[in-house]
């Protein structure tokens, strides 16, 4: 060993020898054994064992398979009665290796149903206030019957089909099992009232609009829909409650819709009989919209709907539309009204264009006409960037008011100006972001297929981390439109934005990795802290570069296909060669939190002379200095061993003492490859919080410079509560900060700082103001 690798493994020495006599200390009195409680222990516990179906790399597997379901449809809308009546032939195809003996049918409808079990599902009592609307609705109004009217349901030979409904899910008892490769054909016949959406808030229905008469329907989840059977859950046949959202299996739709011949239609699918549906004008201005690249152009103005409103035809027309080969889709949506405005704009993808569309009523404008359409082109472009090409050929945005709700290409969303066509920021950015979630939502679940009702966060969290992605944006695109901010104000997504819920009632959270249903703040739950984990993880932990190829990877690989949580997160680590049990572990498993800080900072200053942790260590092991290398030490400065000698020496005066020890101990070559720090520190960081991060520290001297350094999560692996770090520096240390530019959700800042400052919480801030 050279004398230079000598030196430091003294000083090394003895510090491992003062610790490994403290730990022999404690062993005198031996705690009881434990399982492995490291927060940084692989997820073998967690997670399902790899099989052929899902691979341990996050992939699908060499037998993964999924089933197929093909409808064709006949709708009629009865906008006088507020009713919809349909007619459909389910195909069903059994890719499974299982030979199947019934079928499982969803009848979301069915949770408005008079009898529905799901206004009984959660306590309370009574509330100190209510609205009039609330009140009578909760207490003294009779229910909606809103659910399904099954007529019949036949099989492929016209004759009746034994079935039998338990609240939203319906079994086909088929007379003889489905064989593995199998298809089989059946239809069902079925009617119901249509909700108002604005009363109930459902997912589908109408608003009413009293002063010219006319409603504007934005209608999904109207049609009896397969459930899924995979290789995870078998039949996903939980039932809808309301807020666990959907589960379903990709297929072909043909979908025939009568309305009113004066409403406008649009819907999930290629419209086939344009001409027959459009007017010379409309097709006029929809051939303009192919070739608009950087505006809408609208194709039913404002003038035009606004002269249907009273118009009320008698006479009918039928809108056809099929999805397009080789492009499947799970589900099937559509919005029509006379009163809608229609604009349109092209959005070039590869060689590929997609038509950004909206539909809006009059009392949308001004803000529809300038800002959908934008958003909705902004969502394609982002999204497409960090995932995958928009694989559908247009992504429509409807105005609907309260509303926001997505189905493959068409999407409900929120953001209403006053009656005098103003508007607030607040209005203006709720509609751009609801616009830009839902859009995004064809992304996430509508290609990308996760299990709704089980897994909320699938979808909505990793939308809502896009959705902050295409906001920016759409901020730096269009600078006009939030001026004179700096920047998009994102409600969700930045890391401060998340502190309020992690640091709250730990009762009242659940952990991500929950059902839907079971959660007690399914906003801050599913959409805010995923959001926030996915985006500290990229900009904090992972770095861009390795977090987007791995998250673009995760796309790609389960687009048009069924994936599940541990998929997520072992595609995650396959493709970026970072370990992150411990952080799925702590975000998504548990409602931890983060809590970093400074907790102690000594003082050392070096000396030649034996120090008494020193000479303790040696008189236990009756050792004498004769017996020991040359070696340096350091005396801390509030101990004993800071003697008047020391004192009266300036830092410069000390370090001679190291220059001493190396003159004797190195050669000149060694020595020149060696820095001489006047000053050394011991600092310890502590972790109240559960949540293990990467420790990001800013040092501050005293000529006026600063120094960052961010020391790897895995700093925590073998104390949970605490570290040290030894500081050398050539320059004093008069300020350490611990997370300067707010990273990581620390919920108490107040810890963050040494010289410890006087000062309250951001969260404890904002607790009292609002208690203000």
């Amino acid at each position: 060993m050279n004398k230079i690798k000598y030196y430091f493994t003294s000083v090394f020495f003895l510090f491992a020898a003062i610790t490994f006599a403290q730990e022999t200390e404690e062993e005198k009195e031996r705690d009881p054994g434990h399982v492995n409680q490291s927060r940084f222990k692989q997820m073998y516990e967690e997670f399902s064992t790899p099989n052929t179906y899902r691979s341990a790399s996050g992939a699908p597997g060499p037998d993964y398979y999924q089933q197929q379901a093909d409808y064709k449809m006949d709708i009629t809308l009865d906008d006088k009665n507020a009713k919809i009546y349909g007619e459909e032939t389910i195909t069903y195809t059994n890719n499974s290796p299982d030979n199947l003996e019934f079928l499982w049918v969803q009848l979301d409808q069915n949770v408005r149903a008079k009898d529905s079990k799901s206004p009984l599902r959660n306590g309370g009592g009574v509330n100190i206030a209510y609205t009039a609307g609330n009140f009578a609705q909760t207490y003294v109004t009779e229910p909606f019957d809103g659910g399904f009217n099954i007529e019949w349901v036949k099989d492929g030979n016209g004759n009746a089909l034994s079935h039998t409904i338990n609240q939203t899910m319906m079994r086909i008892n088929i007379p003889q099992a489905l064989k593995s490769g199998e298809s089989t054909s059946f239809s069902i016949k079925w009617w119901y009232n249509i909700p108002d959406h604005t009363v109930n808030r459902a997912r589908s229905g109408f608003e009413f609009f009293p002063k010219d008469g006319n409603r504007a329907y934005v209608i999904a989840q109207f049609f009896p829909r397969m459930a899924v059977y995979s290789d995870v859950e078998g039949w996903q046949n939980h039932q809808f409650w309301g807020s666990g959202e959907f589960a379903l299996p990709f297929g072909n739709y043909d979908v025939s819709i009568t309305v009113p011949a004066d409403h406008i239609l649009d819907a999930t699918g290629v419209l086939q009989n344009r001409k027959e549906v459009f007017t010379k004008d409309m097709m006029k201005r929809y051939e303009q919209a192919k070739k608009s690249y950087d505006k809408p152009v609208v194709i039913v103005t404002q003038a035009e709907a606004e002269a249907k409103e009273g118009a009320f035809s008698e006479k009918t027309n039928t809108w056809k539309f099929k999805t397009e080969p080789g492009r499947m889709v799970r589900d099937f949506g559509f919005a029509t009204s006379r009163k809608f405005i229609w604009d349109m704009q092209s959005v070039k993808l590869g060689s590929r264009d997609v038509m950004a569309v909206s539909m809006y009523p009059k009392e949308g404008n001004p803000l529809w006409e300038e800002q959908s359409t934008k958003a909705v082109v902004q969502t394609i472009e982002t999204y497409s960037k960090f995932t995958f090409d928009y694989p559908y050929h247009k992504a429509i945005s409807v105005h609907a008011k309260n509303q926001g709700m997505e189905y493959p290409m068409i999407c409900w969303n929120y953001g209403r100006p006053n009656e005098d066509g103003t508007y607030s920021d607040r209005t203006k950015y709720g509609m751009i972001s609801v616009i830009i979630h839902e859009v995004g939502h064809n992304f996430f679940p509508m290609i990308v297929n996760s299990d709704e009702r089980q897994w909320g966060w699938m979808d909505e969290g990793l939308d809502t981390f896009m959705q902050y992605l295409t906001e920016q944006e759409f901020g730096e695109k269009y600078p006009e439109v939030v001026a004179p901010n700096d920047k998009y104000p994102s409600r969700r997504g930045d890391a401060a934005k998340i502190v309020p819920y992690m640091g709250g009632d730990q009762s009242r959270i659940s952990p991500i990795m929950s059902n839907p249903e079971n959660v007690y703040q399914l906003g801050p739950n599913a959409y805010g802290k995923p959001a926030t984990a996915l985006n500290i993880l990229r900009e904090t932990v992972m770095g861009k570069e390795l977090f987007d190829h791995a998250f673009k990877t995760y796309a790609q690989r389960w687009m048009f296909k069924h994936p599940t949580p541990e998929d997520f997160f072992r595609t995650m680590e396959d493709a970026s060669a970072v370990d992150l049990d411990w952080y799925w572990r702590g975000w998504f498993y548990t409602t931890d939190y983060v809590d970093i800080g400074v907790k102690d900072v000594k003082k050392y200053y070096v000396t030649n002379k034996v120090t008494k942790a020193m000479q303790e260590y040696m008189d236990a092991r009756n050792l004498t200095e004769a017996d020991l290398p040359p070696l340096v030490y350091l005396a801390e400065e509030s101990s004993e061993d800071f003697n008047e000698d020391l004192k009266d020496k300036s830092p410069s005066e000390t370090s001679q003492n190291l220059k001493e020890f190396m003159m004797d101990n190195m050669t000149a070559e060694e020595r020149a490859q060696v820095k001489e720090p006047k000053f050394f520190y011991e600092v310890t960081f502590d972790k109240p919080g559960g949540i293990p991060m990467p420790l990001i520290v800013e040092y501050a001297y005293a000529d006026g410079t600063t120094e960052s350094v961010t020391y790897p999560p895995e700093i925590w692996r073998k104390n949970d509560a605490e570290v040290k770090r030894v500081i050398s520096s050539d320059k004093e240390l008069v300020g350490i900060v611990v997370d300067p530019k707010l990273e990581t959700a620390d919920i108490d800042t107040t810890n963050n700082a040494w010289p410890i400052k006087d000062e309250k919480s951001d969260f404890d801030q904002m607790k009292e103001k609002v208690k203000g």
